[in-house]
């Protein structure tokens, strides 16, 4: 039988890595815990379901210790997990038949269902949010920046995009969750913002970036199908962005930007405009074509 490794960095997951450990029993024949110096239980509970325990310095978010505990891995097999993440078994069952196929491909990328809120968000860009998880040993390298795409080697594929085979990510259990890693995440998507002296200040951003960044969500990403969560995480992204450019001019000193009004305005009016178009554009696509002749003018004119 072929031999998996599931791998998985932790920093104080005492609450949650219970669930992902139990997850993976009956397909990890090693588990590896790359810990970043946890001050909860999260080592004992490692240690205590069997886990190889290794240490690795804090860095703030986990890109930089993936490839440190893909190294420690000895299975032909890789496959990657968040501690907030736990498997299902028909994900499972499917990972086996994978990997004891007779011509897997080097690496896979995995659904994910993300639970924000006590809810899956279906749209608003959280799915189906692939992920490579599972791939064979040496195929996979992680670059070391944020949220960044790993450098693969081979062929891949994707798995059908089905919440039977998607992990399920226990993602934001509550706002503070989100507003701690959001102060956290923002701080160090600022130092790649700013590297090598590209990025300075400009007001405009202030403006420009969060409403982009809302109506990708809510509009483009159709988060308003998602209710009252679909607003809720639109209006956070923005604000993350909003946080992002704030600390880009504090980092600046706030030194003084002076704006008149005639400057603001046509930026307010071009989202307003942008606003008014994807409303209709998406009443259109909720209506018959003789009830939206309205809504089908009213975008014509706002496009």
């Amino acid at each position: 039988m072929v031999k998996i490794s599931v791998v998985i960095n932790t920093l104080n997951e005492e609450q949650n890595l219970p669930r992902v450990l139990a997850s993976v029993r009956g397909l990890a024949d090693e588990i590896i815990v790359v810990d970043m110096q946890s001050d909860d239980g999260t080592v004992k509970i490692a240690k205590e379901a069997g886990a190889r325990v290794y240490e690795h310095k804090k860095t703030g978010y986990v890109e930089p210790a993936r490839n440190f505990a893909i190294s420690k891995a000895t299975g032909e097999w890789i496959l990657i997990l968040d501690a907030d993440e736990e498997l299902q078994s028909s994900l499972v069952k499917k990972i086996k038949n994978i990997v004891n196929s007779p011509e897997p491909a080097n690496y896979y990328r995995i659904p994910r269902k993300n639970l924000i809120f006590g809810k899956w968000l279906e749209h608003t860009g959280w799915w189906p949010d692939y992920n490579i998880r599972l791939f064979k040993k040496g195929k996979v390298i992680w670059n070391e920046i944020i949220h960044s795409v790993p450098l693969t080697i081979g062929e891949g594929i994707d798995l059908p995009a089905e919440e039977q085979l998607a992990i399920i990510h226990n993602n934001y259990p509550d706002l503070n969750s989100y507003l701690e890693r959001m102060n956290r995440y923002t701080s160090i998507q600022l130092k790649l913002l700013q590297q090598d002296g590209k990025y300075h200040f400009v007001w405009r951003d202030l403006i420009l970036r969060p409403s982009k960044e809302f109506v990708s969500r809510y509009f483009m990403n159709e988060g308003y199908k998602d209710g009252a969560h679909g607003l809720a995480l639109s209006l956070l992204q923005a604000f993350s962005e909003l946080i992002l450019y704030l600390k880009a001019w504090q980092s600046e000193k706030f030194q003084p930007q002076a704006i008149t009004i005639d400057e603001s305005m046509p930026l307010l009016k071009k989202i307003t405009k942008e606003i008014n178009w994807w409303t209709a554009e998406v009443n259109i696509k909720s209506k018959d074509i003789i009830s939206t002749l309205p809504d089908r003018i009213r975008r014509h004119f706002n496009g």
